[in-house]
């Protein structure tokens, strides 16, 4: 496995202590598996949406569960079902296997909902900058110099 050396980018940065780990994350999902297929796609500034291919299962077979930072949606196969109700496949073209799918969320990233439709799973999310997290203006004091009462 390939080793990357970060501190060229953390010499110029204030608190992102989480973007190492980011970054590792990003590695080893290019090097997992990526099924099922899926797609994501920026709607606008502020709303994206992953979509995902899973044709053969049902509602019931999926689990989405979303952590402050982080989604993982896990998909239960019904192969072992098919097989006990004696069916025989002659040819079997849909990959009906289990999964799991792990997304990193930024911290301002929410997932507002999830829908199936014809074979594809679309999950919903909404970036939720709060009022303290957006731009403000400092007025600059000439007067006086603030003192640090935290010290």
């Amino acid at each position: 496995m390939r080793t990357y050396d970060f501190s060229p980018l953390m010499r110029s940065t204030v608190g992102f202590d989480r973007i190492e780990q980011l970054f590792r994350g990003l590695e080893r999902a290019s090097a997992e598996n990526s099924y099922p297929p899926y797609n994501i796609i920026r709607k606008d500034a502020d709303n994206y949406r992953i979509t995902m291919a899973v044709a053969g299962f049902e509602e019931n077979q999926i689990e989405i569960v979303a952590t402050q930072n982080s989604l993982k949606v896990t998909g239960k196969s019904s192969e072992e079902k098919d097989e006990t109700e004696g069916q025989q496949y002659l040819h079997r073209g849909l990959a009906s296997r289990s999964f799991v799918q792990n997304f990193e969320l930024a911290e301002t990233i929410k997932v507002v909902g999830a829908a199936m439709e014809n074979g594809l799973l679309h999950i919903d999310l909404v970036r939720e900058i709060p009022e303290e997290l957006k731009p403000r203006t400092i007025e600059i004091n000439k007067d006086k110099l603030i003192e640090n009462k935290a010290a």
